[in-house]
């Protein structure tokens, strides 16, 4: 199964977006086994780092909207005002807690007015190397994504050391193990693949959004097929925020593709675009079951429609639409 999934002529990657993060808080260990069992090829742990240096699967540092954090009074006097990739944060950062203390924390779901809120309080937050042994025991690859990386560099919590000695723990270290390891930012990645074999992938935001650590330069520019050279010097694909590959038009109707995806292959680099996500909010006009926001609408084709533009998988959150969007679409 992994072999297979690793050749770039195999059927486009299914990755759980945070593990299957539209039915269950994200970033949980029950996340990511009901993504495993609907059928995902890859996890994502998005990781952050803890006081004591250990890696932890959160979304973002800042846990007051994933965690009952908020309503734990001994913890009250760790709320704080930050500033992360020149943005003003205010919560509780999971560098000002141990492990330990995260450990007594519960997860919560981070869209409660679009998903169910049944399973708060249940989860506690995973470790990157409690993810990275159910991958292994369940036979699927992992997509950590190093967040806000220069940021914890000037803190003096760099990513690389912890997420390569967990990787390598784990048995990952070739190009050919099931691994890919991503960020927004560049520098980091750089720096990864003079110390790795194993593949990176360069996140890609909207077009007039730059990398927190290349302020000077739009993710744009670095989709050009110029950028795209010079990002497959470092990393072996991207993944780009999906209207990148295929537009919306003013209505929100999806137009036809870009060139990314050609111009992508043609630099060597595979797509992986995100996030596919079912509720209507989210959904493309066309696609939409109703005006209701919460409601489910035609994630299948949306997802279709992508394949078809020859991309290279898909994030989602919700892995079983996505499983069977593949098995029913073909590009």
């Amino acid at each position: 199964m992994l072999v297979e999934m690793l050749m770039l002529a195999a059927a486009p990657l299914v990755i759980a977006h945070r593990g299957a993060s539209g039915e269950r808080p994200e970033h949980t260990i029950a996340a990511y086994e009901l993504a495993i069992a609907q059928g995902a090829d890859f996890i994502e742990p998005d990781l952050v780092p803890t006081k004591d240096g250990v890696l932890v699967a959160r979304h973002e540092n800042e846990i007051g909207g994933t965690t009952d954090v908020a309503l734990r009074p001994e913890f009250a006097d760790r709320k704080r005002t930050k500033t992360i990739d020149g943005e003003s944060v205010t919560g509780w950062f999971t560098e000002d807690f141990t492990l330990a203390e995260l450990k007594t924390l519960r997860a919560r779901e981070r869209l409660p007015q679009l998903r169910s809120t049944a399973h708060d309080g249940q989860y506690q937050i995973p470790t990157f190397a409690e993810v990275l042994a159910l991958a292994k025991r369940r036979g699927v690859g992992v997509y950590p994504e190093t967040k806000h990386p220069s940021y914890f560099e000037a803190l003096g919590k760099g990513f690389d050391a912890p997420l390569l000695a967990d990787l390598k723990a784990a048995g990952f270290t070739r190009s050919s193990d099931p691994v890919f390891i991503q960020s927004f930012e560049v520098g980091n990645l750089e720096r990864l693949a003079t110390k790795t074999k194993l593949r990176l992938v360069q996140l890609v935001g909207s077009a007039t959004e730059s990398p927190a650590d290349r302020p000077g330069t739009t993710y744009g520019a670095m989709v050009t097929p110029a950028g795209l050279k010079r990002i497959s010097a470092y990393a072996a694909g991207i993944g780009p925020e999906k209207n990148l590959v295929i537009p919306r038009d003013t209505a929100g109707a999806l137009t036809g593709p870009t060139s990314l995806v050609r111009d992508a292959h043609a630099a060597g680099l595979v797509v992986h675009p995100w996030t596919f996500r079912a509720e209507n909010y989210f959904l493309p006009a066309g696609h939409r079951s109703s005006a209701d926001p919460r409601g489910r609408g035609d994630l299948q084709a949306e997802i279709c429609a992508f394949l078809k533009a020859g991309v290279d998988g898909v994030f989602s959150d919700f892995t079983g639409e996505a499983v069977a969007a593949r098995k029913a679409c073909k590009p």
